[in-house]
């Protein structure tokens, strides 16, 4: 497996979709890498040779990737945050940022549903035996 921006590349696919795997290197990014080093974007990562590995290691050195980039990433939303401005409030409430709706979906953000309302009457009466034992009145 090459080894490129500190991320194992996978060594059956194209070289062109293998570098997508770095973060902050996608489709597009990773075909002009391919064209600057005039490597065979056909070429699998397992048959690159290590003139080729050190070609496409220059070109990625000058781009933001992996742990840089996440740097850059988190230091944006916290600007965000501090700003007060709508998507750092939203980023803050832990919501979707872009728009979406959530009354029905943002799952994954939102986690997992919590039910507000009516109790049971099971969950009703073993609220009302805890309050009982835990007032002053009961215990006298």
């Amino acid at each position: 497996m090459p080894r490129i921006a500190g991320v194992d590349i996978p060594n059956d696919k194209r070289i062109d979709i293998a570098l997508t795997y770095i973060y902050g290197v996608g489709r597009h990014t990773a075909v002009k890498i391919i064209s600057q080093t005039s490597v065979n974007p056909r070429t699998k990562s397992k048959d690159l040779t290590s003139t080729e590995i050190q070609d496409i290691l220059k070109v990625i050195s000058t781009l933001p990737v992996e742990g840089d980039l996440r740097k850059i990433v988190r230091g944006n939303i916290e600007m965000l945050k501090r700003s007060g401005s709508y998507r750092g409030l939203r980023h803050l409430m832990k919501l979707p940022s872009r728009g979406q709706r959530t009354r029905s979906n943002a799952r994954t953000l939102k986690g997992a549903k919590k039910t507000v309302g009516s109790l049971t009457k099971d969950d009703r009466q073993k609220t009302e035996t805890t309050t009982a034992t835990t007032t002053p009145e009961a215990k006298k």
